[in-house]
């Protein structure tokens, strides 16, 4: 760790009261906006596509019939409808608190354009100008859309147990509006008969199972895409009571649900669900949202230097105009580095705010905190210092970096002690060598991620590495 000199103990600590009272000051000005999903209104099917689709799934439903391989029958129908549970979830390399936001239900007015009523008489829905009225439900990747496909950081996943009964594959995944093209998706069919349609999946990640393999509720379908008529990665829900598709099913119930009369979900989310999508740290400004197809620029970092910038940013669903959000930043000792709570100005499905300091002052894990309708979502992330005054080792240097097993230390000096230290402080392994020195390093024992090796010379000097292992 540094060693700081007096004198430079003194400017550092003016210069950080300084920044301190800027950040502060500047901070009173909130950096936030709405984030809009599919401002265009795109249908996601042209009436033909969907003809064509109702059409192909007749018939693969026929075949498996005469195959005696359809696993529906007409008796199972007087048991009552399925229970859906919730059709996306993040893979299990996502960090997200959550991933997701609603754009769009089903519209429940035949009438167009502009004539809105979803399930809850309200018009969080959409139709066009050319009689489409949308029949799913609208499912967007909240925040870093494109990112997170390109990670395939959230799943589509069966809502039940059911029997694919169609699937598409291989089709362009990046479409940023109307455009005709065909959409990668599965189609399962329930105990119950009923039929629900998973669309807009990315290219390639379709499950490998066949028509007229079963799936389990919870079981992965595909990744969430743009492919078809889509302005950005999304899932389409679209769900019939059976094989006839004459009756679309809107599986939220609420006063102004025309279709059925109860809901079809195990648990149905809350009309307005308000949610901390995302509290992160970042080594720039990530809100720079390029033109679509291409991925955002995150720069998320839970790993920094004293004396960089830091960027805070925090990613709300269902923002609620008039309700209060609070944030803080909180020392490694817990003390309260910042703090601001104001009510928010406006409602939307996905809204996001930012902030930056340059005037952190303490080495150790910090704490970004974000509180908003009854939750609080805690981010940690790291503040070291890596370089040194007048104890630094001048001429040393470390291969390879990343690395898979071994480091590999040259230097002139003997170094008898190498500390190696993970992101939270705490030491994984000490080697000592007073009599020959310390030429290498194994990290073959330790798990994949950022380290920090301390090297000691017999002078006692240091030096500091920030070290990958893959």
């Amino acid at each position: 760790m540094k060693k700081i000199t007096k004198t430079s103990a003194i400017l550092l600590s003016v210069f950080g009261l300084f920044l301190t009272l800027h950040a502060q000051e500047s901070s009173k000005k909130i950096n936030g906006s709405e984030y809009s999903f599919n401002e265009a209104k795109n249908p996601c099917l042209t009436f033909e596509q969907r003809k064509n689709i109702k059409a192909f799934l007749k018939e693969n439903e026929e075949i498996l019939k005469q195959e005696n391989k359809l696993a529906f029958k007409e008796t199972n129908r007087a048991g009552g409808h399925v229970l859906f549970d919730w059709p996306i979830q993040q893979a299990s390399s996502s960090n997200y608190n959550d991933s997701w936001a609603i754009s769009g239900y089903v519209d429940h007015n035949a009438n167009f354009p502009n004539q809105l009523l979803d399930f809850n008489c309200g018009t969080q829905t959409y139709d066009t100008s050319g009689g489409y009225n949308h029949q799913g439900v609208d499912v967007y990747l909240w925040p870093f859309t494109w990112k997170q496909m390109d990670d395939n950081a959230t799943e589509i996943i069966a809502a039940a147990d059911g029997q694919i009964i169609g699937k598409s594959d291989g089709y362009y995944d990046r479409s940023c509006g109307f455009n005709n093209n065909q959409w990668n998706a599965v189609y399962v069919q329930h105990n119950d008969g009923s039929i629900a349609w998973y669309g807009h999946m990315k290219n390639g990640s379709v499950t490998t199972k066949n028509i007229g393999e079963t799936v389990s509720v919870g079981e992965v379908l595909g990744v969430v895409g743009s492919s078809g008529n889509s302005t950005g990665p999304h899932l389409h829900f679209e769900v019939y009571t059976d094989s006839s598709y004459t009756q679309l099913v809107d599986p939220f119930y609420g006063t102004c649900n025309s279709l059925n009369t109860d809901s079809w979900w195990n648990s149905q989310k809350p009309y307005s669900n308000p949610n901390i999508n995302a509290a992160l740290t970042h080594t720039d400004n990530p809100i720079v949202f390029p033109t679509c197809p291409t991925a955002e620029t995150t720069y998320e970092s839970d790993i920094f230097e004293l004396g960089d910038t830091i960027y805070l940013t925090a990613f709300l669903r269902d923002q609620i105009a008039g309700t209060n959000l609070s944030v803080q930043i909180l020392r490694p000792d817990n003390s309260v580095f910042y703090n601001s709570s104001f009510n928010t100005t406006a409602t939307s499905s996905s809204w996001y705010y930012w902030w930056y300091f340059t005037s952190f002052d303490a080495i150790g894990e910090w704490k970004w905190e974000v509180t908003y309708e009854g939750q609080t979502v805690t981010h940690l992330f790291t503040i070291q210092t890596l370089s040194v005054d007048e104890n630094e080792i001048q001429t040393i240097s470390v291969y390879p970096n990343p690395t898979k097993d071994f480091i590999h230390i040259s230097t002139e000096k003997l170094i008898f002690k190498a500390s190696l230290v993970d992101v939270q402080g705490k030491t994984i392994k000490t080697i000592y060598n007073v009599s020959n020195g310390i030429k290498k390093v194994n990290l073959g024992d330790v798990s994949n991620g950022m380290y920090f090796l301390t090297l000691e010379s017999e002078t006692n000097k240091k030096k500091t590495f920030k070290i990958i292992k893959e």
